[in-house]
């Protein structure tokens, strides 16, 4: 019996987003981290230089669509957890942060491998190219909806 694959909409893209997160979770769960702080350190923990916390915030809140209290609160939690360090209003991932992302980058990095198995690169390219591209219209229909 062969099955015919779904058109892709957004019922699709939301079944593989949360497969796939579900499948970080249960990483980070290990290490006491929740899903908004994997991606709220993330950025830190890559950059070269102190990164600007309302950068930071602005950044994270859009790409998780959440109010920026929110992430306000999720760098306080990553500073009492001793994984990132403040200064003024600059922050900068400590060596246990970055530690804690390189271990769980390692783990996740794992599964992804397998996830993306089989996957040409071409395919992966093309799916990458309609992503975006759903991702850039979905953020201008937020934009245009009355506040």
């Amino acid at each position: 019996m062969t099955t015919t694959a779904p058109t892709l909409d957004s019922r699709v893209i939301g079944l593989a987003h949360y497969a796939a997160r579900a499948v970080l979770e249960s990483v980070l769960t290990r290490y006491d981290l929740t899903f908004q702080q994997s991606v709220t350190l993330r950025p830190v923990a890559i950059a070269d230089a102190p990164v600007e916390r309302d950068e930071l915030v602005g950044q994270v809140a859009g790409s998780l669509k959440v109010d920026t209290a929110d992430i306000h609160d999720t760098i306080e939690e990553l500073i009492g957890k001793g994984l990132v360090a403040a200064e003024a209003s600059l922050l900068q991932v400590t060596d246990s942060g970055r530690g804690l992302y390189a271990e769980t980058s390692a783990e996740t990095g794992q599964f992804s491998a397998r996830i993306y198995a089989g996957i040409s690169t071409e395919d992966r390219a093309t799916a990458g190219r309609v992503l975006t591209l759903i991702t850039e219209r979905a953020n201008a229909e937020l934009a245009a909806l009355p506040a």
